[in-house]
């Protein structure tokens, strides 16, 4: 059988068969030597596979340790036991130990290297949106990983990256809609199209395309806000058009006195006349086709007001006339109205320019009758005291006071009010005199009233006054010597008893004026008030008249009048 030959054996055999050929000793140890030789090669070469063998075994027992290092630094794994060295066992066996811990390392490596890959993947999306460079769902190239450091540290590190991406991802996202929003407010204010206006800075921000899929770039905000500027800009220069559009337009109705009606047909143009930008939300606010309805209807006005100019020039002047009638100043009116027809006949000055002339005069003269305004209300305060002056000598002078007729009371308690009044004139006429000339000294100007001056009218009355007084203190002496004359007479041993009721007509009172003044010509007629020869003509005659009946000078001659008919026999009445 083929298991039982063996080298002996087959010597054995070969001895035979050259036995039987008769080989020579020499030629058999040749033979011999050559089995020897074959033997030895191929032992050695067993032998060098052998070697070879086992230093594959070693290069990989050698390699499984560095790779078994490797992954253990790469996944910062130090909880697992390190294999035994090479002398605790065959290297088979060393193989055997190691292989297990290499399999669950790679698993873990490749585990770990796919959640690297999904995180550095988001995180190179969310950059690539911020940078514009990609787009919103567009999927990126697989990132390289770094294969040394798959460590947990370094995951959580990514992780945290890609976390404070996120946020930034999602505060861009909602600054991105509020610009969006803000457009949107801005459009409709301004009645452009929105979705044309928001769709030029990226397509994706159309109302459409879901917020998750809208542009969060750098380049897509700068748009935005270089977008929501120009419009901020547009929408304040829009205002302010639309806002000295409705100005004018107000200006022009009130110059032509323009019915409500019409004004009510532009109330969305003047509704935000003094409204601020924040204000200004309704839809189509400030649309250019309403700035351009507005323009048409000021150029529409404007040349109406040019063939109205005449009509509107003598409005402002009449304006003009009642500022100075009201504040007591004098002006030439017919040299003023003889100078606008020239002008406006001439055509030498523009509407605008005359009325903003005109107007100017206007604010001066309400300036000038402000700074007259304090003076002017205690001139009126001193005409109504001397008003009730010379009521309340009258009201002495009458012998019926006492009866008891309707109205008698009545009277009686403006007689108490118009004495306390009375005695507050001389304070009051002290006063405005001081209050004049302060005037006076600061503009250097008189202060004409009426066309007179205030000071010369209040000396003439401080004069009169003073007349008034020596006059009643000379009819009181008066009175005194007629009743002591009476009481004479009645005395007389022959002497006829004189009625002390019967006026003696024929004595003339010393002293006494025919008209009561000093002189003999009455306040009115050397001091006039109403300023007929430089006053206003036609409808303001009656305001002239008005102020001459209540001057103080006019008041004053009206007492001395009254106080000249006091014969000297008249028995002056008692104060109430």
């Amino acid at each position: 059988m083929a298991g039982d030959i063996t080298c002996g054996s087959l010597l054995q055999k070969l001895q035979l068969i050259w036995d039987e050929v008769g080989e020579s000793d020499e030629d058999r140890d040749k033979v011999l030597y050559q089995l020897d030789q074959e033997c030895l090669d191929v032992y050695k070469r067993k032998v060098d596979q052998a070697t070879d063998s086992r230093d594959l075994l070693i290069q990989a027992l050698d390699d499984s340790k560095i790779e078994l290092a490797r992954l253990l630094s790469a996944l910062g794994e130090k909880a697992i036991a390190r294999t035994p060295e090479k002398t605790s066992g065959t290297i088979k066996q060393q193989l055997a130990a190691i292989a297990p811990t290499l399999e669950k390392l790679n698993k873990q490596k490749n585990e770990r290297v796919r959640e690297f890959v999904n995180v550095q993947s988001q995180i190179d999306q969310i950059c690539g949106e911020i940078a514009g460079t990609t787009e919103v769902g567009e999927k990126v190239a697989t990132p390289q990983v770094n294969e040394d450091d798959l460590t947990l540290e370094r995951l959580e590190e990514f992780r945290s990256q890609l976390q404070e991406l996120e946020k930034e991802k999602s505060n861009r996202l909602e600054k991105v809609l509020d610009y969006v929003s803000m457009i949107h407010n801005l459009c409709t204010v301004l009645g452009m199209d929105f979705l044309s206006t928001v769709t030029e800075v990226h397509p994706s921000l159309d109302d459409s395309i879901g917020d998750n899929c809208k542009s969060i770039s750098n380049d897509t905000l700068s748009k935005l806000d270089k977008t929501v500027a120009t419009l901020n800009e547009d929408k304040k220069s829009r205002l302010s058009k639309l806002q000295e559009l409705a100005g004018q337009l107000y200006d022009l109705w009130d110059l032509m006195d323009a019915p409500m009606q019409e004004r009510s047909m532009f109330d969305h143009v003047t509704c935000n006349r003094s409204a601020s930008v924040d204000k200004v939300t309704a839809p189509g606010a400030l649309a250019l086709d309403l700035i351009e309805q507005a323009e048409v209807e000021v150029q529409r006005l404007d040349q109406l007001k040019y063939s109205k100019m005449k009509e509107i020039a003598f409005k402002k002047q009449t304006e003009l006339e009642d500022i100075y009638a009201g504040a007591h100043m004098v002006i030439d009116t017919a040299a003023a109205h003889e100078k606008i027809l020239a002008l406006i006949e001439a055509g030498n000055i523009e509407p605008s320019e005359l009325i903003a002339d005109m107007e100017s005069q206007i604010s001066k003269a309400k300036e000038e009758a402000l700074s007259r305004k304090e003076i002017l209300d205690k001139v009126e305060r001193w005409m109504s005291a001397c008003e009730e002056e010379s009521w309340l000598e009258d009201y002495n002078r009458d012998d019926n006071r006492y009866n008891s007729s309707r109205g008698a009371h009545l009277n009686l308690k403006r007689a108490e009010k118009a004495r306390i009044l009375v005695n507050k004139i001389p304070a009051l006429v002290e006063t405005l005199v001081a209050k004049t000339r302060a005037w006076e000294e600061s503009r250097g100007l008189s202060f004409m009233y009426d066309g007179v001056p205030l000071l010369a009218m209040l000396d003439e009355y401080v004069m009169l006054r003073q007349e008034r007084e020596e006059d009643k203190k000379r009819m009181r002496e008066q009175k005194r010597y007629i009743e002591q004359q009476l009481n004479t007479d009645h005395e007389g041993p022959f002497g006829s008893r004189v009625s002390p009721n019967r006026p003696v007509s024929a004595k003339k009172v010393p002293g006494a004026k025919s008209n009561g003044s000093a002189n003999g010509t009455p306040p009115n007629r050397r001091l006039s008030v109403s300023g007929h020869q430089n006053g206003r003509s036609g409808g303001k005659d009656g305001k002239r008249d008005s102020a001459k009946t209540a001057s103080p000078g006019n008041v004053a001659a009206a007492k001395e009048d009254a106080s000249s008919h006091i014969s000297g026999t008249d028995p002056v009445p008692s104060t109430p």
